[in-house]
């Protein structure tokens, strides 16, 4: 099956079988304040008190904490993929806040983490997935995964 990415540019290519330890999200760093953006900033600095305009391509953090979580129990509407003749199966958003970078990413969860398995404030770190198959195309993206033993912060549920 053809691995083709939802988004170009936006997340490296996994390995073989999907495993890849230095699958990253892709972001854009302005040289002139050193602000970071996700997605991908191709024309300007998003910093609103910044006049630069050289950005680069910079890896984001791999690893982050739950900001806030919640589940999917509906199908949403076009374009989102999907067989409406299908059941439809809920999915996880986890909203992770990336320390480094100083921003929140939204992603979905890894395939079987639900939100009973999530708080904010836990460690999760950022995985290759499949969004869906499509004849021979697996779609690919990213899924948070929660990192066993890493701890969390006391905080309430999303």
């Amino acid at each position: 099956m053809r691995r083709t990415p939802v988004v170009d540019g936006w997340f490296s290519q996994p390995g073989p079988e999907g495993a890849d330890p230095d699958f990253r999200l892709l972001g854009t760093r302005c040289t002139a304040c050193a602000a970071v953006s996700f997605p991908p900033e191709e024309s300007f600095c998003r910093n609103p008190a910044c006049a630069g305009g050289e950005l680069v391509r910079v890896p984001l953090s791999r690893r982050g904490r739950v900001w806030s979580y919640t589940d999917s129990r509906y199908r949403p509407p076009a374009p989102y993929p999907s067989d409406p003749s299908a059941e439809w199966e809920p999915y996880t958003l986890v909203a992770v806040e990336l320390a480094a970078e100083r921003m929140v990413v939204l992603g979905q969860a890894a395939p079987g983490v639900g939100v009973e398995a999530l708080e904010v404030g836990m460690e999760v770190e950022v995985v290759p997935g499949v969004l869906y198959e499509d004849g021979d195309t697996a779609w690919t993206t990213w899924h948070w995964r929660p990192v066993h033993g890493g701890g969390h912060a006391t905080g309430a549920g999303a």
